[in-house]
């Protein structure tokens, strides 16, 4: 059975395809075009597509008896993907859930001392070649050691950051969650996100995206915030909504933020690239080949268990 490779992938995971697979490996680094994402659906039998590889509900409109019958996304986040109209067109979609949540709790942590301690903005200085030199009240941060992170979004990335908080640097752990965890250790569940932003020192964005996160982090949150703390997004960027974010930081309502995700990447406003409290990251949430390797892997394993009529291990 024919599969498209939408993205270059390790070569690695290029070779257990081509065990199983006819593989087509596309050389673009873009997102899908209009025209190729139908292409995607009437030339191949299974799809291996990834972040912004747009599989709207317009475009499986479009094809009347799609080829396609398995979109074996590479990455836990799917909201590129309208789930409910490829199923509706007799299509499975999957994931790679777990293989990207230690990476990206990483990530998570990096942007919360990046931020906090004013890491991007100390290293501009220095190749800017205008550091004068070591002095007391030079560049002041916030000390996370033993503050209050609240995470919004306790899932398994969620998880990871506030344990890695908690246990490795001392801190007291509140949360957002439609549901209370069992974590084993102390974290407090706030039900009300506002109350949550209003009594953290970090408030950490880690929910999936998706219509019902959109803009979850609005101006009302970000007004709640204290003026010390910190915003960090390692989700997907439309669940801030950027331009109240852009706000709280030009007025300087809250202390930063720290940002891997953008609402409209990968165009960041100049606005937001000008702004020297914030931390800028390319999206390297799972940038590390070992990483990238295990969620080619793990679409893989989906890729076969259909050939194989059985189970998928990771639908959504």
């Amino acid at each position: 059975m024919k599969l498209w490779i939408t993205r270059p992938l390790p070569d690695s995971v290029v070779r257990a395809a081509q065990e199983r697979c006819d593989v087509e490996v596309r050389t673009e680094t873009l997102p899908l075009t209009a025209d190729e994402l139908r292409r995607a659906l009437t030339d191949f039998d299974m799809v291996l597509p990834t972040l912004g590889d747009a599989f709207s509900a317009e475009v499986f409109a479009d094809v009347a008896a799609p080829r396609c019958k398995l979109l074996a996304n590479f990455g836990v986040g799917y909201n590129h993907i309208d789930a409910a109209a490829a199923q509706a067109k007799g299509m499975a979609v999957t994931n790679t859930p777990g293989a990207v949540t230690d990476a990206t709790a990483d990530i998570g942590m990096m942007l919360i001392l990046m931020s906090a301690r004013r890491a991007a903005e100390g290293e501009r200085l220095v190749r800017a070649g205008a550091w004068p030199g070591w002095h007391p009240t030079q560049m002041l941060g916030l000390h996370v050691t033993g503050k209050r992170v609240g995470i919004v979004g306790m899932g398994r990335i969620g998880q990871a950051i506030a344990h890695r908080c908690h246990f490795g640097f001392g801190m007291d752990v509140s949360y957002f969650n439609r549901s209370k965890k069992d974590l084993g250790f102390q974290a407090e569940r706030v039900k009300e996100l506002s109350d949550l932003a209003a009594s953290v020192d970090v408030l950490v964005v880690a929910v999936p995206g998706g219509t019902d996160t959109r803009h979850l982090i609005d101006a009302h949150v970000l007004e709640a915030m204290q003026g010390h703390a910190h915003l960090v997004n390692i989700a997907r960027g439309d669940v801030v909504d950027e331009a109240a974010l852009i706000a709280a930081l030009e007025t300087g309502s809250i202390g930063g933020a720290g940002l891997d995700v953008y609402e409209h990447e990968p165009a960041v406003p100049e606005a937001l690239r000008a702004l020297d409290n914030v931390t800028l990251l390319p999206h390297l949430g799972t940038a590390a080949l070992e990483v990238r390797e295990a969620m080619g892997l793990m679409a893989v394993e989906n890729i076969v268990a259909f050939l194989d009529e059985k189970p998928l291990p990771n639908a959504v």
